[in-house]
């Protein structure tokens, strides 16, 4: 994801088109307000890089601990070509964002491992809300727009590696 230094939701380069693709977004409600920013931005450029509408199925879960469980759902029960999952998680005074955190990237990095599609870790991890503003849709871009790119790179990905075995 995007840093100070590099924010990809500004001219990104050479992104395959989506036309053909299929795609799930699972998107937390905790923090809404910036996690419906993120998903507006991940719809947003998925349909700016040629997904069709009726290719994009969106579920939403109760928290960002949710999204490794909605994720797993999604390439059970669909057929997709990357899951794109969206949430925002801020430090507060306890360890509690430091278990959340952890067991999301873990739980996406074993769903990446275990199923032959791409899952997209669009989880904000800051530590205030300030911090999650500015890459929801603020200065320092949209991360939803970002995973939606990383989702459309990775798929093609997996296509030439597929045609490569025929």
């Amino acid at each position: 994801m995007a840093t100070k230094l590099k924010n990809l939701s500004i001219g990104p380069d050479r992104v395959p088109s989506a036309k053909e693709m299929i795609f799930a977004i699972v998107v937390s409600d905790w923090n809404s307000e910036i996690t419906h920013a993120l998903l507006s931005g991940a719809h947003d450029a998925l349909l700016k890089h040629g997904a069709q509408p009726e290719n994009i199925t969106i579920k939403h879960v109760p928290g960002a601990f949710e999204l490794t469980l909605g994720a797993q759902f999604m390439a059970e029960y669909g057929d997709f070509d990357a899951v794109i999952c969206l949430g925002c998680v801020i430090q507060g005074e306890t360890r509690h964002f430091d278990y959340i955190c952890q067991s999301v990237s873990h739980g996406l990095t074993e769903l990446n491992m275990s199923y032959n599609i791409p899952f997209i870790f669009g989880v904000l991890t800051t530590n205030t809300l300030e911090q999650a503003k500015a890459r929801a849709g603020g200065e320092l871009g949209n991360k939803g727009e970002e995973a939606a790119i990383t989702a459309i790179k990775m798929a093609q990905l997996q296509l030439e590696m597929e045609e490569m075995e025929e």
